[in-house]
Order: structure tokens, then C-alpha cells, then sequence
């Protein structure tokens, strides 16, 4: 697989090495692992979310990918706790702003980051093939090569650092090397607003012969994301 410049990597520095846990993924996809099985998966970008790692262990056919992985797994570990004690200093002011039905309280919220940081981690020691180094919005995989996409907590979270064009050559690049599905969630900005440019997203894809679907998930922790955006690919 081709890599990218070196010069291209981002500082660890600038990157929050945070992931959810396998449930979370399978309440914020609306999957389960019976439809999984058989399928080539990517998550991208998949951070330290468990999902590759657990999913791996059921007999799922799973690969992750996210410009954290240029960086070695000890750095990645010790980032990954460092942003979760910073991010849970700071949960008890905001936690207003969060949904507490997954969990029961900021030390439940605690563990569970831990354990998918751990999971991943742990994973990436002994099957480090699994975790692939990309820069979006280019990715180093086959036309068709996954049948199934599952995209979290990126594109339209941050819309107000990565512009429109990003997000289409991003979605591009997730239509060709899918083979015919990709889910995205949420579809809700930062501060919990439904990305502005999300109808105009979906105009493109039908345009392109794709059929897309609003879908309302059981998950919802940030206070209104609680929907993914479902593409079918002509």
C-alpha cells in the first residue's frame, strides 16, 4: 500500500486520540454482527475506537485507518490516556450538553474510553496490519475493495475547519473504494447543529446515481446526534 509524504503526518500533538467502544458502534450504525459477517469493513476514521479490535475477535473482517496511525503504538497509548483524563477533567462542566443514557455517570463515560483505548492498542501490538496510516482525503485502498464504510465522529462534526470541498473529495474517495455502502454519523456539527451543507451533500449524491437515507439511531450522547447519514452507491 502507498503512504503519504512524511511531511504530510500530523503533529500528535494536534491529534485527540479518543474512540468508542464496539456497542457504541453497533447502536450508532444501527448494525448487528449477524449483517457484518461476510463483509470487508473499513471504519475511517476510526481513532481508538475498539471497533476493529472487537469486531476482529467475533470473526469480522474489519480494517481501520486514521492519520493517528503514522505514529507508533506507545505514543499512541500514552496520548490516548493524557487526552482522556483532559477530557473528563472537563465533562462535569458540559454535561449539560450530553445525553446520560449509555452511561451512568463521567466514571462510567471514564472506563469505557479506557477500555476501547486499551482494546485498540492492545490490537494494534498483535495485528498492526489492521491499522492502516491515511490523510484524507486520499486513501491508499482498491476501487470496490470494502463492501461496507462506517464513518464517525469526523466529517461534519468538524464543518467548521473542514470546508464543503473537503467533505465531497472525502465522500468521493469513500464512494470508490466502497463497493456499495457507506453510513456516516452524526450528522450534526459540534454544537449539535445539523451540518448546513448536509442537503446539498445529498443532491450531489443522487446526482451521482446514489440513493441516501436519513436514519434515527438508539444512540445519542452529544444532545442531537442521533442520526447517520446512509449511502448506497449506484
Amino acid at each position: 500500500m502507498s503512504r503519504v509524504e512524511p511531511s504530510k503526518k500530523l503533529d500528535l500533538e494536534r491529534i485527540i486520540f479518543i474512540g468508542r467502544t464496539f456497542e457504541e458502534y453497533v447502536d450508532m450504525f444501527s448494525l448487528s454482527t449477524e449483517e457484518l459477517k461476510g463483509k470487508k469493513i473499513l471504519d475511517c476514521p476510526a481513532g481508538a475506537c475498539s471497533f476493529t479490535a472487537l469486531g476482529s475477535k467475533l470473526g469480522l473482517n474489519i480494517t481501520a485507518c486514521d492519520i493517528a496511525y503514522y505514529h507508533s503504538r506507545e505514543d499512541l497509548k500514552n496520548k490516548g490516556f493524557e487526552d482522556i483524563e483532559h477530557a473528563m477533567e472537563h465533562m462535569e462542566k458540559v454535561r449539560d450538553h450530553y445525553v446520560w443514557e449509555h452511561f451512568t455517570d463521567v466514571e462510567d463515560l471514564k472506563t469505557k474510553r479506557l477500555a476501547a483505548l486499551n482494546a485498540c492498542t492492545n490490537d494494534m501490538k498483535e495485528f498492526n496490519e489492521r491499522y492502516v496510516p491515511v490523510t484524507l482525503p486520499h486513501l491508499p485502498f482498491q476501487d470496490g475493495e470494502f463492501d461496507m464504510i462506517l464513518s464517525a465522529h469526523f466529517l461534519f462534526m468538524y464543518a467548521d475547519r473542514l470546508d464543503y470541498e473537503f467533505h465531497i473529495k472525502t465522500v468521493n474517495e469513500l464512494l470508490r473504494v466502497s463497493k456499495k455502502e457507506i453510513r456516516i454519523f452524526p450528522l450534526v456539527d459540534l454544537e449539535g447543529k445539523r451540518y448546513k451543507h448536509l442537503d446539498l451533500l445529498k443532491r450531489y449524491l443522487l446526482d451521482a446515481g446514489c440513493t441516501t437515507e436519513e436514519i434515527e439511531v438508539s444512540y445519542e450522547f452529544q444532545k442531537n446526534a442521533n442520526s447517520m447519514l446512509k449511502i448506497i452507491k449506484a
